[in-house]
């Protein structure tokens, strides 16, 4: 089920950034972020009011920094619109996927917020370098 939820992620990603791209060209960046996290807002309300089967008081127990999650999802919105912008779709999303591995390598590599500690080695290194090489190929050969 992990991976079909991460295909779906993906795909859900990619759609996500070319809409917002496209939505700021029009109104502008912040404007659109706004937009973006206002309609996301509301929709989780909704599934919240709906399917919501958890406990949110639980919240105030929890590690505060674990509350950045909507602070960093503006974050994510406005580079992503300003990345696909400025570079183009396959490129900005193959390099946010670059760098995405990288943290969560690193984050796994220290165990960082809870994740398992897993050492990195050398399949992992060759994995990300030949990504790497992957978009270089993609981008800058031409054949």
């Amino acid at each position: 089920m992990g991976i079909i939820l991460s295909i779906i992620a993906g795909l859900a990603m990619t759609f996500q950034g070319v809409f917002n791209t496209r939505l700021q060209e029009k109104v502008g960046s912040f404007e659109a972020n706004a937009i973006v996290q206002g309609t996301a807002f509301i929709l989780a309300i909704i599934l919240l009011f709906f399917l919501g089967k958890g406990n949110i008081r639980e919240a105030k127990d929890i590690n505060k920094i674990y509350l950045l999650g909507g602070v960093i999802g503006v974050i994510i919105t406005y580079t992503v619109m300003g990345s696909i912008s400025s570079i183009g779709t396959t490129f900005a999303i193959s390099t946010i996927l670059i760098a995405q591995l990288l943290s969560a390598a690193i984050m796994e590599w220290f165990g960082w917020f809870g994740t398992e500690k897993i050492p990195f080695s050398l399949h992992t290194i060759t994995g990300v370098a030949l990504m790497i090489i992957g978009i270089l190929v993609f981008k800058f050969m031409k054949f």
